[in-house]
């Protein structure tokens, strides 16, 4: 089977979800999986998430991008109070960061500390949030790479021309956004839709709930 690249969007805690998907996947060490962040808060099982991932990383060539969660975890980690813990806009996720924290082992906050702001291949550049069209990707602010949310205007395409896949802006209706230039395959896991691992190349989907039932493969085009 030829190598594949597989981006995998916001798993906030939905082990089961992961783990199947992984499971269906069957992953090779030829395969190219990128993840796009937001591995804990809001599911229920954070440590499970970073555990698979580290396993993951034995089986397959990964590379995983921090998301905002992920920032503000770490944040409240270096003695930030649990509540100071922000988004740039002041919003404060309802969330106590110093319980998340605790159920975490050195080894998960290390995988988390290893993550990257952005991954880029020859034809395609994977973010947690969004981009600047007109800057290269080492000069992108990281408020728009972690934090900026598709539903306040959809950037042009990036004018390296590689086609960007994304996380991060929800999709309730647990299908992928496929605008062409941006793919958003954040399908609302745990909030009652999907966990997304998208074949970039061949444009099939992997879809399971956070129960870990998987969805039929769905091809977005």
């Amino acid at each position: 089977m030829p190598a594949r690249t597989i981006a995998v969007g916001d798993v906030h805690g939905c082990s089961k979800a992961l783990n199947a998907l992984i499971d269906e996947i069957r992953p090779t060490r030829d395969d190219l999986i990128v993840t796009l962040g937001d591995y804990v808060n809001r599911g229920p099982n954070s440590r499970g998430v970073l555990d698979s991932l580290a396993d993951l990383k034995r089986r397959c060539r990964l590379v995983s991008i921090l998301g905002n969660h992920d920032e503000m975890l770490l944040q409240a980690r270096t003695g930030l109070p649990a509540a100071a813990a922000t988004a740039p806009d002041g919003r404060r996720p309802a969330r106590d960061w110093g319980r998340e924290l605790r159920k975490l082992r050195p080894e998960n906050l290390a995988f988390l500390d290893a993550c990257v702001s952005y991954f880029e291949t020859d034809s395609h550049i994977f973010v947690h949030a969004a981009y600047d069209p007109a800057r290269p990707m080492d000069r992108q602010p990281e408020s728009l790479l972690r934090w900026y949310s598709l539903r306040n205007g959809v950037p042009r395409p990036h004018y390296s021309g590689k086609t960007v896949v994304a996380g991060h802006t929800s999709q309730k209706n647990g299908k992928i956004l496929n605008l062409g230039h941006i793919v958003c395959i954040d399908t609302y896991c745990h909030g009652g839709g999907w966990l997304t691992a998208l074949d970039v190349h061949t444009g099939h989907a992997w879809q399971a709930d956070r129960g870990g039932r998987l969805r039929a493969r769905r091809n977005p085009r």
